[in-house]
Order: structure tokens, then C-alpha cells, then sequence
């Protein structure tokens, strides 16, 4: 017997069953995983922005677009949950002045690429949700400009005009 599919799933979560829920989630908590983890740099962070990804999946079952893949959708929900939770988030970064002297250097060193990253994930939190969700996901989801128009529906003209705008903003926000 074949497995059944995404839309066989959600339509059978939406009538309460929790095993296709569970099911989907089995098939796509390591890309939600990944989009949470690139954003997030931090395991234990994207490991709960995953699960709270599936928990508005889950809440807006109803309300998903049956005729559309589930993959996208979902990555589009973990992508907005992890940027909703670093603009929530007040950045609080405590060195511990305990540290050999020994690992100064490799402390210093963390420190710049976690400020760095931590200045790249602010300047993208601080763009319009509409120029996040292009860079989303044509650097993170790695999707054509065609793909991103037809899952956004947005003109392809759209895309590319967000897109230039939204790196030129953050060029701007990272100088």
C-alpha cells in the first residue's frame, strides 16, 4: 500500500485524526528544523521554534490551501515563527569574565561571528515582512524567482523589485 499523501494527511488532521498530523510532522520536521536552525544559530532555540512551527501549523489546518504543497507552506510558517521570535526577543549576550586567558582569543573571536549574526538576524527582523519573506525564501528555501512569485502571489516583476530592495536595505543596516 502506498503512503498516503500530504493532502491525504492534512485533510484526515483536520478531521481530528492525530496520527496523519503526527505523520506530517515526521516527514517534515528536519526541513523545519533547518529553516529554524539558519535563522535561529542555535540548536536548543530552533529545536522549540520547530515544534512551535507545527503548533500554528496545526492550528491553521483549516485554513490551508489543500491545492498547494504542504513542504513550502510550512517552511513559509517556520521562517515567520523564527522571525516573529527574534523580534520579540531582546538580545542579551553575557560574556563569562572567567575564561583563561588562553581563550581570549577563541572567545573574542566567537564573539564577533555571534555580534555579526546576531547583527545580520536584527537587519533582516527589521525589514518589511514583505522584503524577509522574499529573502526567506530565495536564500533559505533556495527558490526560483518563479517559484517565489507563484507561492507569494505576487507579480514576478514584484520578486525581483522586493528582492533588490531588501538586500540594498540590509547592505545599508550591516555597513
Amino acid at each position: 500500500m502506498d503512503a498516503p499523501s500530504d493532502r491525504d494527511l492534512i485533510l484526515n488532521a483536520r478531521r481530528g485524526d492525530a496520527v496523519a498530523f503526527g505523520e506530517l510532522v515526521t516527514r517534515h520536521q528536519t526541513s523545519v528544523f533547518n529553516v529554524c536552525y539558519r535563522i535561529l544559530h542555535e540548536r536548543g532555540e530552533a529545536e522549540d521554534m520547530a515544534q512551535e512551527t507545527f503548533i500554528r501549523a496545526h492550528g491553521k489546518l483549516g485554513s490551508f490551501d489543500i491545492e498547494r504543497p504542504f513542504g513550502p507552506w510550512i517552511r513559509r510558517v517556520a521562517a515567520n515563527v523564527c522571525l516573529n521570535h527574534l523580534e520579540s526577543q531582546k538580545a542579551t549576550t553575557e560574556l563569562d569574565d572567567e575564561k583563561d586567558a588562553d581563550d581570549s582569543q577563541s572567545l573574542e573571536k566567537q564573539v564577533e561571528v555571534k555580534e555579526r549574526s546576531e547583527q545580520i538576524r536584527a537587519a533582516l527582523a527589521s525589514l518589511p515582512a514583505n522584503y524577509r519573506a522574499v529573502v526567506e525564501l530565495r536564500h533559505y528555501q533556495e527558490m526560483s524567482y518563479d517559484e517565489i512569485a507563484s507561492e507569494l502571489k505576487i507579480p514576478l516583476s514584484d520578486v525581483k523589485s522586493n528582492l533588490f530592495r531588501a538586500r540594498k536595505l540590509l547592505a545599508e543596516k550591516l555597513k
